[in-house]
């Protein structure tokens, strides 16, 4: 795995799946008890003063437990949190342009369904992409049918990149996400819409913790 890249499991936010009672800092706070060294803020819905605000408290928290913060889309925010990153999709601005924005130190992270997309965006300054859907997952289902493992495992063979598996993981499938090549998973449901997200993260880090086959 590239050196700048030092998580396997990279949690992704969404503030609508929480249980009842629960807010995002709190179950983000516990999360990253739990271990998890990587979390993207992620909520489209939210004002620019409304998601920095966010951003700030998420910035103090994984600062706190040594882990880093990547933004969604949001550049302008990232800088202005002094977030470790963003991570772009197929909308945001070229990775080429945010990499001259941010300059070389930052993260960039990126989004990708096809091996093209994550070629172009090496080639342009990226350090790891996620890539999906492997497994069919209601959020995902505006992207297309799931990609499957075959899939995966060419992406994961070819790309120049570390390439994070996304959509529809759960701990039984780490096994076969990680023997395809994952460097690691991406995920949302399987740790903030469940009442223990630190019991949850611990149990993804051990399993992602095993040694591979070949290893």
């Amino acid at each position: 795995m590239s050196r700048r890249i030092d998580f396997s499991l990279y949690l992704i936010t969404d503030r609508s799946i929480l249980p009842p009672g629960s807010s995002l800092p709190e179950a983000v706070r516990e999360a990253l008890e739990g271990g998890v060294k990587c979390v993207q803020l992620r909520e489209k819905d939210l004002s620019p003063g409304s998601l920095f605000s966010l951003a700030l408290e998420l910035r103090d928290l994984t600062r706190r437990y040594g882990a880093k913060l990547l933004i969604n889309d949001r550049a302008d925010v990232a800088l202005a949190c002094d977030a470790d990153g963003v991570h772009l999709t197929s909308a945001s601005l070229p990775v080429s342009a945010v990499r001259g924005m941010l300059g070389p130190e930052p993260l960039i992270g990126v989004s990708a369904h096809r091996l093209d997309e994550i070629l172009k965006a090496g080639q342009e300054g990226a350090d790891f992409a996620t890539f999906g859907p492997v497994y069919f997952t209601p959020s995902k289902a505006a992207y297309g049918p799931p990609v499957g493992l075959e899939k995966l495992r060419e992406v994961c063979l070819r790309a120049p990149l570390p390439v994070f598996a996304l959509g529809g993981v759960k701990l039984g499938r780490l096994g076969e996400l990680m023997a395809a090549g994952a460097a690691g998973v991406a995920l949302i449901s399987a740790i903030l819409s469940f009442p223990d997200p630190r019991g949850q993260a611990q149990s993804f880090l051990q399993h992602l913790s095993r040694p591979r086959l070949g290893d």
